[in-house]
């Protein structure tokens, strides 16, 4: 318990925000994609650096790279397409993407659309996904181009077209939706591109947050990246100061954006080379709180065209594993400690989602039955840590009495330590191998600690008293529960022990940071836990009644 304790807060810290800006900053080593032609790769690079300075939710273009810009001759108009599970909406003025709502989620918030009503992913006045064209020697920022839209449906998918004539190039977008899902299949292309050309996707700078705890909801606000061959990487908006940019080179199998329980993808078609690079920007902050940021994914134009999907839904992980590539990754868990967690919690999760399945109860009860589970499993190995610790204890007079009397003949004193271990089936190592057990339920807890962050099957579930067991308890009632079972277990453990004033201590002093600790976690964590003690109370009192029994005097060699 200690080490959870102790090791949880310094090992995941919650990301504080930084006090201020700082000066921009560019890492020169990889300032340019990994493009063959030098001077693409000048105007790509001074294209994306230009993001930085931009308003939130606009993309920045210098005035001396943009092109005259183009009278409206057209109306603004928005296409809404309805899939099963979601509404998308794109408009003609940029060919962009401006809106999807979650017909399956609703909105907790009153800072939402309506408090009630579906999810929405976008924010009024931002883009979820919009675009600028890069070539040699001229950049076009299409957000400023009026596309002439067009409807129709290709083997049961609805597709929505934008065509414009920007200088003397056709452009065509287009976004064909796939039915029953949060998928989107995009393409573009660009008749006459030079080689060396891109199209820079620019992805949202912020969500709607439409959770209860909206402060919370914000503090996840991420980006997140694959590199071809490596584990995911994240990239917090609290993680970058005002203005500073970070640049990762490609080739690159997807990024997203996300907030607490949803996200916005760009993933390269499986099969086909990654994105030449994509950067980040950080954003301009309000009271300190970190809640825009840019991300630009840089695409290379392949005889003038380009394809890519897009996923924008909730971060449900059957979902992201049938996407593939990795796509369920999209929460990189554990910071330094990523390959040693999302194992960890990649397992857990399969294994809390195949016990709903299969018993068919409250994701409530499941942790009950999960944590009672897990308690069971591990009781064999417990029972021998506590004995092994028992019977360290027992000899531990002995021993202490041998090393007086031998501290100064070093050759003796271990050859009369070896022959009290071998008496009694014991070695030096004992001790270490008996608290070995004790540790195995650290990793399923710092996996708990992370699916309960961003496992959207918990969210707004109810069980006894609470409205939402991903939330924390609104009565902190658990945590209160949770230190007295804790301290329960403490007191059985030291029952027929020779308790030392620090000891005592910290029978009083654990279970009051136990409490503390657990006061901000998730109520479905706590529950986890306050289960667990209670299921080893009986262990704890049968290992007590051995260890009052076997009171007597240890045999002296």
């Amino acid at each position: 318990m200690a080490a959870v304790l102790i090791l949880t807060p310094i090992l995941f810290p919650s990301p504080v925000p930084a006090p201020g800006s700082k000066t921009a900053v560019t890492d020169s080593a990889s300032t340019t994609p990994a493009v063959a032609d030098p001077a693409a790769a000048v105007a790509v690079a001074s294209v994306v650096a230009s993001a930085g300075a931009a308003a939130p939710g606009m993309s920045a273009v210098p005035d001396s790279v943009n092109a005259a810009p183009q009278p409206v001759v057209m109306p603004i108009d928005t296409a809404v397409v309805t899939t099963a599970p979601a509404v998308f909406r794109t408009t003609n003025r940029g060919a962009a993407l401006i809106g999807v709502e979650m017909q399956q989620y609703v909105a907790l918030s009153n800072k939402g659309r309506t408090k009630g009503g579906p999810v929405e992913l976008a924010k009024a006045g931002d883009r979820l996904l919009s675009f600028r064209l890069v070539t040699p020697g001229d950049t076009v920022a299409l957000n400023a181009q009026t596309f002439t839209s067009t409807r129709s449906e290709e083997n049961g998918r609805a597709v929505v077209r934008y065509d414009a004539t920007v200088g003397a190039r056709a452009i065509t977008i287009a976004y064909s939706f796939l039915p029953d899902s949060y998928r989107v299949n995009v393409s573009a292309v660009v008749k006459g591109a030079p080689e060396n050309s891109f199209l820079l996707i620019d992805m949202p700078p912020g969500f709607r947050s439409s959770e209860s705890d909206t402060t919370e909801d914000q503090s996840h606000l991420a980006y997140a990246y694959k590199l071809d061959q490596q584990n995911a990487k994240g990239v917090s908006f609290t993680s970058l100061d005002p203005g500073e940019r970070r640049i990762e080179a490609g080739p690159i199998n997807w990024t997203v954006a996300k907030n607490k329980y949803f996200l916005m993808g760009v993933l390269s078609p499986q099969g086909v080379p990654g994105f030449a690079e994509v950067n980040f920007t950080g954003g301009v902050r309000v009271a300190k709180a970190a809640t825009r940021s840019e991300a630009t994914i840089v695409a290379s134009l392949k005889s003038g065209a380009v394809a890519f999907e897009v996923y924008a839904g909730p971060q449900e992980f059957k979902r992201l594993v049938a996407i593939g590539r990795s796509f369920e990754t999209s929460n990189p868990y554990g910071g330094w400690l990523q390959g040693v967690v999302q194992p960890f919690a990649t397992m857990v999760i399969r294994l809390l989602l195949w016990m709903k399945s299969t018993l068919g109860l409250s994701y409530g009860w499941i942790l009950v039955v999960f944590g009672v589970a897990v308690r069971l499993i591990l009781w064999p190995l417990n029972q021998k840590a506590m004995r092994s610790s028992m019977q360290m204890q027992r000899i531990q007079p002995h021993l202490a009495e041998i090393q007086t009397k031998y501290k100064g003949d070093p050759t003796k004193l271990q050859a009369e330590m070896m022959r009290v271990y071998k008496e009694h089936g014991m070695s030096p190592f004992s001790s270490l191998s008996g608290c070995l057990p004790m540790l195995i339920p650290l990793p399923v807890f710092f996996a708990l600690f992370f699916v309960f962050q961003n496992t959207i099957e918990f969210r707004g579930v109810s069980f006894l008293w609470f409205p939402d067991i991903s939330l924390k308890d609104p009565f902190f009632v658990l945590p209160v529960l949770v230190a007295i079972t804790a301290m329960g277990l403490s007191y059985i453990g030291m029952r027929g022990m020779k308790a030392n004033e620090q000891q005592k201590m910290m029978m009083y002093l654990m279970p009051a940071m136990m409490m503390v600790i657990f006061f901000n976690m998730a109520s479905g964590l706590n529950l986890y836990y306050f289960v667990q003690n209670l299921a080893s109370l009986p262990q704890q009192w049968l290992i007590s009644q051995e260890r009052t029994k076997g009171q007597a005097p240890v045999v002296r060699g």
